[in-house]
């Protein structure tokens, strides 16, 4: 190989969308433009996770959905969770005992 060195160049393709952030009532939000929408599959209703990676970045992709069996209410289970935050530090305590 007398010395030469082949060099590659990888240029990552990627999609830069830019937004104002509007309120809505006592909180603030984005639109989504709609090509990024429609790669998310994601429509009016839909809940999005925003997940911070290792490097600070915000990782935003759709929730996933899953079934509830028909003797679970929605609205039943978002109370427990509710609770659960609000009570977590008092269930770690019980965990370590």
């Amino acid at each position: 190989m007398n010395g030469v060195v082949k060099l590659t160049n990888d240029k990552q393709k990627f999609s830069r969308y830019s937004r104002k952030i509007g309120r809505m009532g006592n909180s603030l939000g984005v639109s989504l433009p709609k090509r990024l929408a429609e790669k998310l599959n994601v429509s009016q209703g839909d809940e999005m996770e925003f997940i911070e990676n290792e490097h600070g970045e915000i990782v935003l992709r759709k929730a996933r959905q899953s079934k509830l069996p028909d003797n679970v209410r929605p609205e039943v289970l978002e109370a427990f969770f509710d609770v659960f935050e609000e009570d977590e530090g008092i269930l770690e305590d019980l965990k370590d005992r």
